[in-house]
């Protein structure tokens, strides 16, 4: 017969002598219907539903994320320097407190196979392995092949005593009444199995500028940086509309050799191209530079996690290498979403800048 080593809550592994035993008697399943968690494609049109009821599922699925492919077996990996990207989106129904989510991950293409032990991970992308971010992970089942796991009882799951950690650039995080993007540098390469504090964002300790990557991000939030009437319903970008983003990377000497001095962004919608929301600190930026990072950290009185981790720098490094396209839909039961369309962090007057 064989069992689950994963309930839906915890690992089920105490029955083998080692790590090495559980990981090879484990298994990833694929998924069967992709549907029933929400996620649909028509055309090259892709859908994420928040919350659905799988068949045969006691508990229901809520939120979901997925890579975009090479191939069966390859993530696409992207290298942006001195190009665009640009997708379309409706987040027309998406309210407040849940967040479309677009992004950049420096992930390994294979999902991590050649990273880990050998024939310790043999799924690799096809089933989805490989996950990290700047906010170090600690719910990913498998970090470079090892299990998330201690067996000390210490750690609630879903989350494991190990982040998986790598520089990140959000191109869209947003719903009906707010965006935001961020670009979050990290002070490693590639990716990195976290502890304790080193996991930053994700640390069990709740000391999060201690880690191995930024996990504010240089932000750029149209309302939080002063421009209420920018995005939303009716607005000057109009969310009960599809509408096309468009993010570009600047280098200094305009080849994709160069260093990154900018992430642009721009908007398209009803077949007229808006350019971002300007805001004057002094003086005017409509970008991420690190003249913009600076002056932002400055005016809302925020840890310079950025610069210390490599600001544009690191993270241009990061995107030379190369990283994944993860979309997915997603809430946050630590801080509710307030750091995207809220007042944030709680208590702070709603008309202190940031």
């Amino acid at each position: 017969g064989s069992w689950d080593c994963w309930d839906e809550t915890d690992w089920q592994v105490g029955i083998y002598p080692n790590e090495e035993a559980a990981i090879k008697s484990c298994s990833l399943e694929g998924i069967p219907s992709y549907s029933e968690l929400g996620v649909t494609t028509s055309g090259s049109a892709l859908r994420l539903q928040f919350v659905t009821q799988p068949s045969g599922s006691q508990s229901p699925n809520v939120g979901s994320r997925v890579y975009l492919m090479a191939n069966d077996n390859t993530y696409a990996t992207f290298k942006p320097l001195t190009q665009e990207i640009t997708f379309d989106v409706d987040v027309s129904t998406l309210e407040c407190g849940i967040a479309a989510d677009i992004h950049f991950a420096e992930m390994a293409a294979d999902g991590g196979i050649a990273e880990s032990p050998a024939g310790w991970n043999t799924a690799g992308a096809k089933y989805g392995t490989g996950y990290c971010g700047a906010q170090c992970p600690r719910d990913v089942r498998f970090i470079k092949g090892h299990l998330n796991y201690q067996g000390t009882g210490m750690f609630p799951p879903p989350f494991g005593p190990y982040g998986s950690c790598c520089a990140e650039m959000d191109l869209w995080q947003a719903n009906k009444v707010s965006t935001t993007m961020k670009a979050h540098p990290c002070a490693i390469q590639g990716r990195s199995r976290c502890e304790g504090d080193q996991c930053g964002g994700s640390a069990p300790s709740g000391i999060k500028y201690d880690g191995f990557c930024d996990p504010d991000g240089c932000d750029f939030n149209p309302y939080r940086l002063g421009n209420p009437s920018f995005y939303g319903a009716g607005m000057t970008i109009d969310t009960t509309k599809k509408l096309t983003v468009v993010t570009q990377f600047l280098t200094d000497d305009g080849t994709p050799s160069g260093s990154l001095i900018e992430i642009r962004r721009k908007y398209v919608q009803n077949g007229v191209t808006i350019s971002n929301s300007h805001v004057n600190f002094p003086p005017v930026f409509d970008s991420i530079t690190s003249s913009y990072c600076d002056q932002q950290k400055a005016a809302f009185n925020d840890v310079t996690s950025f610069q210390d981790r490599g600001g544009l720098d690191a993270l241009g490094a990061a995107l030379k290498r190369g990283m994944v396209l993860v979309l997915s839909i997603y809430d946050d039961h630590d801080a509710h979403m307030l750091w995207l369309d809220g007042d944030y962090p709680p208590g702070r007057s709603p008309t202190s800048p940031g």
